[in-house]
């Protein structure tokens, strides 16, 4: 395999571990915990991984440990770091014990159900430390939830002799692994379950887990990406960009970007919903920006998207459950019926206000609205292209108001929708050094007989020496939400706080940059150089951690 230059750089560094990893540790257990909400039900279904307490490892004695055998899943969507998760596990199952075994499993927990798996060894992993990507044993988003999965998997783990599983994965993913280690301590099996916080959305987060792996490295990517376009936007001047960014749930990689770029205007789903606006809401907020601008000669523009920003509309929301409801228990009768006729099918069996709103839907929205669902029985937010929407009903708006003598300049518009992009991008040194800490810190869980824990890195504003690793039981995030039209327990979305300090930050400045041309360039992740310039965490981590 031809290496680039940045590839052969990159194997070179060594990630660095909080002070209290480097030598022997003990685990040090705190308080019980509860779910953040619906305990009774969380504890009713977990009533043998509920209540745990939450651990932080300290500087402890040697003491030896016997060779043990784990097994790792890369699950869901791709993050930067994840290869550095695995290689921090390694090393650290290999400090416990040389004689130690890691097996990957392959395209994800279907790989686990399929026995599909491969020895990782050190000549192995050496060839993907900090690269992005998954692709040491491939991701997948098979949904372990069903008891023959669970023994199907038993059945490889039995075989091969493993003590322990890490599912590396997002909110949905280490649900299924708290599943999956109830499961396993209700049987007795002697099998470890431990998750890993990935997803580059950033809404894993709670006051344990300060933020989710590979938010930092996406961001950073995205707003290289969204200042090239803004140096662009400022050169032409002819041109409004309506960029959409990853994040279905949560608004917070636009609300980062925003915090380093400083777009003219930056849509906050989660401050939509708060304040019950209507579609035309946003565009009239988006079109006056315009109006605005133009009146001072500016004809150009920036406006960022988050990607699920239709499901935070009030109106559209209802429409959406109500969609999601309707379809999760009549896929097949709806497959049969024909594409010509599906819009007036869906009409027909709403309720009236959401058919009315459906129906005043533009055709190509409307038929997103309907395709497939995702696994969890969700609308496909990426594939409507709420920038297209949003930019045409601006245009129709503006020229509306030129006829009424309120707007006085030219409207062009150029979209783009960031996702992909910032997934496998190489991970920025924070990325590299906080997943080889998540990933050593589930060795030391495992070694400390841990399951239904998620490894936990704190304190991350300050330098890696002073960060603080332990763990946090699963069932502590965990509330009830409707999936597939039932309720089901999951862990719950940390969204954007309208009342946190990044988003204050932002409010504060917003005005300002919607009139004016405020626009950052931040150039591309450094890996060498200032460490003002190299190590600097996200905005979001910096402003929630202020002191």
């Amino acid at each position: 395999m031809t290496k680039s230059a940045l590839q052969i750089a990159r194997a070179a560094y060594q990630p660095k571990l909080p002070k209290a990893l480097k030598g022997a540790v003990i685990a040090k257990e705190g308080e019980a915990t509860q779910s953040v909400a619906d305990q009774e039900a969380i504890k009713a279904l977990f009533p043998n991984t509920y209540g745990m307490p939450l651990i932080q490892f300290v500087e402890g004695n040697a003491v030896e440990y016997p060779a043990i055998k784990v097994g790792v899943i890369l699950s869901g969507g791709q993050a930067p770091g994840g290869h550095n998760v695995i290689s921090g596990l390694f090393d650290g199952i290999k400090k416990l014990n040389k004689d130690s075994k890691l097996y990957g499993f392959i395209l994800g927990p279907g790989g686990l159900v399929d026995h599909n798996y491969m020895e990782l060894t050190s000549d192995i992993i050496d060839e993907y430390r900090n690269t992005g990507g998954f692709d040491i044993i491939g991701s997948g988003r098979t949904k372990l939830e069903k008891e023959e999965q669970f023994e199907k998997g038993l059945e490889i783990i039995k075989e091969l002799g493993i003590n322990a599983l890490v599912i590396i994965g997002g909110d949905d993913s280490n649900t299924n692994a708290c599943v999956l280690a109830e499961y396993y301590a209700a049987k007795k099996c002697g099998v470890q379950v431990i998750g890993c916080p990935k997803t580059i959305d950033g809404d894993l987060k709670n006051e344990m887990i300060e933020t989710s792996f590979g938010f930092d490295t996406a961001c950073k990517t995205y707003s290289e990406m969204i200042g090239n376009i803004q140096r662009d936007c400022n050169s032409s001047r002819k041109y409004w960009h309506f960029i959409k960014l990853m994040g279905r749930s949560a608004s917070h990689i636009a609300l980062e970007c925003a915090l380093q770029t400083q777009p003219n205007l930056c849509i906050v789903s989660e401050e939509v919903e708060a304040n019950n606006m209507s579609l035309d809401d946003v565009v009239t907020y988006i079109a006056q920006a315009v109006a605005n601008r133009a009146v001072e000669g500016n004809n150009y523009g920036t406006v960022l998207i988050p990607e699920g920003l239709i499901e935070f509309i009030p109106a559209m929301k209802k429409l959406i459950a109500e969609l999601n409801d309707f379809l999760a228990h009549n896929a097949a009768e709806f497959a049969m019926v024909k594409k010509s006729q599906q819009r007036e099918y869906i009409i027909s069996k709403l309720s009236k206000e959401n058919a009315d709103i459906y129906a005043s839907l533009p055709e190509g929205v409307a038929r997103q609205l309907t395709l497939d669902r995702d696994p969890h029985g969700n609308v496909q937010v990426s594939l409507i292209e709420t920038e297209k929407l949003l930019s045409d009903m601006v245009a129709v708006k503006l020229a509306q108001w030129k006829e009424e003598g309120k707007y006085v300049g030219k409207f062009a518009a150029q979209h783009h929708f960031f996702g992909y992009e910032g997934r496998c991008a190489a991970p920025s040194n924070f990325d590299a050094d906080y997943c080889y800490s998540l990933g050593y810190t589930a060795s030391m869980l495992i070694a400390n007989g841990k399951t239904g824990y998620m490894s936990s890195v704190r304190n991350t504003t300050a330098p890696a020496e002073e960060w603080i690793a332990g763990g946090v039981p699963i069932t502590m995030m965990m509330n009830m939400e409707r999936r597939h039209g039932e309720m089901k327990p999951v862990i719950q979305k940390a969204l954007v706080k309208l009342d946190g300090a990044p988003f204050k930050t932002f409010a504060a400045n917003r005005e300002e940059w919607a009139l004016k041309t405020s626009y950052v360039y931040p150039g591309p992740i450094q890996y060498f150089g200032p460490t003002e310039v190299c190590d600097e965490p996200t905005k979001t981590l910096q402003l929630e951690q202020a002191k």
